[in-house]
């Protein structure tokens, strides 16, 4: 029993990671704290749902056209949201706000354009189990943790190897001294909160083959992503991997020795008791 769980908590906790990685990718960029990566989670779903079923357009161009579509709408919620309200000298709280306003906006547009009821997204890699000795996995909690984890080395290579990624770091550390010598740094922080909501965009398309697509999806999802990336460290990319692991084999552990009622009880409150511990988080320092 331990090892099925374990196999399930590492599943879940790849897509807490995914929206951790992406919270803590705008915080790293920027300074900001965005609380709408629960909202991209469920339209990057139903954008791909609606490529893949309505359009029939095969899986795998309807996972590529819905990244660049929510690669754009990050890239536009930046442009033209945050940055002009930035501009205006709006301080982080009104950021928050603005970006709460704008999930509850989203959810009730995903509920007027592809209604309340929960749509069913086909796995592209079959439902069969695989039996592993005495643990039963299923096709999409592997592709799950092998797409999760070709992202995070995908996010790693590109911001220490690529021009780009070195600008994003730059212009996080000293946006002024970045800005003298060249780099642009409002297409810089673009390019963050564009990465951000392709993260979640494709942890919604990994997880919504196991639970379907509906407009709420990402309001619980949300939390979570936003307590992986506080547990590992917040702005850390890192700490949000490892946060966002930790947490999801705590709950799945707790769901399955104890209650499933008891698991978000137990998970937030591990989260609780280990910032008491570690306030800045299990890794405090920002990985460059």
């Amino acid at each position: 029993m331990f090892l099925q769980l374990l196999v399930g908590g590492i599943a879940v906790g790849c897509i807490y990671s995914l929206i951790g990685l992406g919270y803590s990718l705008i915080y790293s960029a920027s300074g900001l704290m965005s609380f709408v990566q629960g909202e991209i989670f469920m339209l990057g779903a139903f954008v791909a749902f609606t490529l893949h079923i309505s359009f029939d357009i095969s899986f795998l161009l309807s996972a590529v056209l819905s990244m660049l579509i929510m690669f754009l709408f990050g890239i536009l919620l930046e442009r033209g949201m945050i940055g002009p309200l930035l501009r205006k000298g709006s301080k982080q709280i009104h950021i928050v706000l603005a970006t709460i306003g704008l999930s509850i906006f989203l959810q009730n547009f995903a509920m007027l354009v592809w209604g309340t009821d929960v749509k069913n997204f086909p796995s592209a890699f079959g439902d069969a189990p695989i039996a592993v000795g005495a643990i039963s996995i299923i096709p999409q909690q592997i592709a799950i943790v092998v797409i999760t984890l070709f992202g995070m080395l995908a996010i790693h290579f590109f911001m220490s190897r690529t021009k780009m990624g070195t600008s994003l770091r730059a212009a996080a550390q000293d946006p002024m001294a970045a800005g003298v010598v060249g780099i642009n740094v409002p297409w810089t922080i673009g390019v963050a909160w564009a990465l951000a909501a392709v993260l979640s965009a494709i942890a919604g398309m990994l997880l919504a083959p196991i639970y379907g697509v509906y407009a709420k999806m990402g309001a619980l999802l949300s939390t979570k992503g936003f307590a992986a990336a506080v547990l590992g460290g917040y702005g850390n990319m890192y700490g949000a991997i490892i946060g966002g692991l930790l947490f999801g084999i705590v709950e799945t552990m707790a769901a399955g020795y104890l209650s499933s009622s008891l698991k978000d009880i137990i998970s937030f409150g591990v989260l609780i008791l280990v910032l008491f511990v570690m306030p800045s988080g299990i890794l405090k320092v920002k990985a460059d």
